[in-house]
């Protein structure tokens, strides 16, 4: 990263340190995943249906998706920090609501209202842009998303000892707290990295059509969301699976649930390490066949009669491997497209990304049943894992027709 700028630790005039990118970036991923392991328990709590409580995660998702759309082109005119402060103000006050909630139908409004904190996920990818190269942008995402990896390892695992330990609101009230560290972490550290002024919303809106007809952003975009698909589907269909055709506990389903985030931060750490030097195109390949590899002999032994927690969950270790190596990648080449429109295209391609596993999350759970078993979502989230290939290798051979 020979490009960077001067950075100080806890000084605002300087862009931000990459440790107050991780905990920026891992705040959304925290959010999304620590109160998994407890949804059963959350239906039975306010007495509703468990497709009902599950909108807590696919509602959040689709928040998720149409807040990243505006949030990208703001933050590219007024500033990385305001919105990112703003945002974590929001994801606190809606915490210690879901936590006070009296009805189903309140808590989902607060959980959806915390997807605020989904600016940080997007904008984090932004201000990497802002102070790297394309190349350097990859590695760098790579080693900041290696660091959040240990989130949605840990996350799940700590949600499902607060239930056990207390309840399921002990969750929200560790989240409220996190969030609140977090936002003064950002205030004492994080240094805007647009240029002053920004760019004016009628220059977006000039250069917007040119982002949206470039075959290679789409190619990019779309990999990242079937890419990621697969690990929507997962967390979707994982609370069922977990509970209901293992039997496993909270505690047991949250671990359960790090398998994915123990093969993402390898994933990362190697996409931090050769991005530079093989190319985003080839490690984005590399990631989705192993992708492939893993969640095809997952379904194999189902297919083959061999059911069981390890043989389900274990090979999801290659999905998150294979995550963890092409999504750095695929996101630095889509915001590399336009860099001058970095936040939008940032923005843009998180949409389509969280919006496609907002919907495959619900799916997942709604074609699940006891008599099913796992392979419904085991081949859902296969089928996502080729289409991400296909994607991939659309970039590579429009590029190689344009040259």
């Amino acid at each position: 990263m020979s490009n960077l700028p001067f950075i100080r630790f806890l000084d605002r005039t300087t862009p931000p340190h990459i440790v107050t990118l991780v905990l920026i970036t891992g705040m959304s991923a925290l959010s999304m995943s620590i109160f998994l392991p407890s949804l059963a328990k959350m239906t039975a709590y306010f007495d509703t249906d468990y497709a009902i409580m599950q909108i807590a995660l696919s509602g959040y998702l689709a928040a998720t998706a149409v807040l990243q759309i505006f949030i990208g082109p703001i933050s590219d005119r007024y500033g990385r920090r305001i919105m990112i402060m703003g945002a974590l103000t929001i994801f606190v006050i809606a915490s210690i609501g879901a936590l006070l909630a009296p009805t189903v139908q309140t808590f989902l409004f607060f959980r959806i209202l915390q997807a605020a904190v989904a600016t940080s996920l997007a904008l984090s990818r932004a201000i990497v842009r802002d102070i790297v190269s394309q190349e350097e942008a990859a590695s760098m995402m790579g080693y900041v998303t290696m660091g959040t990896a240990l989130v949605p390892m840990f996350g799940p695992m700590v949600g499902g000892l607060l239930d056990e330990a207390f309840d399921w609101h002990a969750i929200f009230i560790f989240l409220a707290v996190a969030g609140f560290a977090t936002l003064i972490l950002v205030y004492l550290d994080l240094g805007e990295t647009v240029a002053k002024g920004g760019v004016s919303f009628r220059d977006q809106v000039k250069a917007y059509p040119e982002l949206l007809g470039s075959p290679r952003f789409w190619g990019y975009a779309l990999c990242s969301a079937f890419s990621s698909g697969a690990f929507f589907a997962l967390l979707g269909g994982a609370s069922f699976v977990g509970s209901e055709i293992f039997g496993l506990s909270p505690m047991w389903s949250g671990i359960a649930l790090g398998a994915p985030a123990i093969g993402y931060a390898v994933g990362n750490y190697l996409s931090g390490r050769y991005s530079v030097k093989v190319g985003i195109n080839k490690m984005a390949i590399i990631g989705t066949s192993l992708t492939i590899l893993g969640l095809g002999a997952s379904a194999a032994l189902t297919l083959g009669g061999l059911v069981h927690p390890l043989s389900f969950f274990g090979f999801c270790v290659f999905l998150g491997l294979g995550n963890g190596i092409a999504l750095p990648n695929v996101m630095a080449g889509s915001i590399s497209v336009r860099p001058h429109l970095a936040g939008t295209a940032s923005g843009l391609s998180g949409a389509i990304m969280i919006g496609g596993g907002a919907a495959l999350s619900q799916f997942a759970g709604g074609i699940l049943t006891v008599e099913t078993g796992t392979l419904p979502l085991q081949l859902l989230m296969l089928g996502t894992a080729v289409l991400s290939l296909l994607s991939v290798l659309f970039v590579v051979w429009r590029e190689r027709k344009i040259t």
